[in-house]
């Protein structure tokens, strides 16, 4: 129970964490530019030919030499730019981003289907393992093996195998057993193993994209006459931090999921074989 809580905690925090991201917004200036009201008004320029005399000897009018007054709204600085966290994320990730946002549904969907198969109801039901335990104590012994062909379980699967080997001896019966219990353990183990190639292959094209944007940087710098301003760099830096993040937000969850699915096979596993041996067990004095 802890288990399925704990994994749907962290399959609800990798879905969710993008998506709290986006209460935050940000804005940015292209460069900070005095507002409209910090400039002197034009009004409190000195009159220049105010106090000087006029040449014909009479007084000239106040301001008639003062410049006219600007606009005010030619020194405004334009309307700043605003754009949600997520949609800068998603601009600045590019094809990247793209690739590991399917191999996000890809690792949700592997997790959420080897999670509801690898459990013991599943693997080991106990109502299967009481009826065959009845039908041994009955001495039903083809009733017991149609009850375990007719099922297709992990245990039922290794208890049909014992039994159909019975007939050639203990040793044999237990050895086919353990046959059936490997392919069944290395099948799932297959099935586990594309998480842990999840795990592997997303922070390299996390990796891939820093070096996709470092380059676009690069390559900004290199293609300027001029220092470049720090908004013209920002989109190669962000592609390069972006999919750095998203790679590496892929691959824990699909590694810690591996780690613990892998350690959960092993452990039913040997569940498995400890039950059906401990069942045919009655026949190893029969057999000698």
């Amino acid at each position: 129970m802890a288990y399925r809580s704990l994994s749907i905690f962290l399959l609800l925090a990798v879905l969710l964490t993008p998506l709290g991201l986006t209460a935050r917004s940000f804005a940015y200036q292209d460069e900070a530019a005095p507002a409209a009201g910090e400039a002197p008004a034009a009004g409190e320029a000195p009159a220049a030919g105010g106090e000087a005399p006029a040449a014909g000897g009479g007084e000239a009018p106040a301001g008639g030499g003062a410049e006219p007054a600007a606009p005010a709204g030619n020194g405004a600085a334009p309307a700043a730019a605003s754009e949600s966290f997520l949609s800068w994320m998603i601009r600045a990730s590019g094809f990247f981003g793209f690739i590991l946002l399917l191999l996000s549904f890809l690792m949700v969907a592997l997790i959420m289907a080897n999670v509801l198969s690898i459990r013991r109801d599943n693997l080991m039901p106990p109502d299967l393992i009481g009826a065959f335990e009845e039908k041994l104590n009955n001495k039903d012994y083809q009733g017991a093996f149609e009850l375990a062909k007719s099922d297709d379980s992990f245990v039922a699967r290794v208890l049909a195998a014992g039994l159909s080997k019975l007939n050639q001896g203990y040793s044999e019966a237990i050895e086919g057993m353990q046959e059936v219990g490997e392919d069944e353990n290395m099948a799932m183990e297959h099935k586990l193993s594309y998480l842990a190639l999840i795990g592997a292959i997303a922070p390299m094209i996390g990796l891939m994209g820093t070096v996709y944007g470092m380059i676009l940087s690069f390559q900004t710098i290199a293609s300027s006459a001029t220092s470049p301003k720090p908004s013209e760099l920002a989109d190669g830096i962000s592609t390069a931090l972006f999919t750095t993040l998203e790679g590496l937000t892929v691959a824990i969850p699909a590694m810690i999921f591996y780690s613990l699915l892998r350690n959960r096979v092993a452990r039913f596993s040997l569940e498995v074989g400890m039950i059906s041996e401990s069942l045919m067990n009655r026949f190893s004095s029969s057999s000698k």
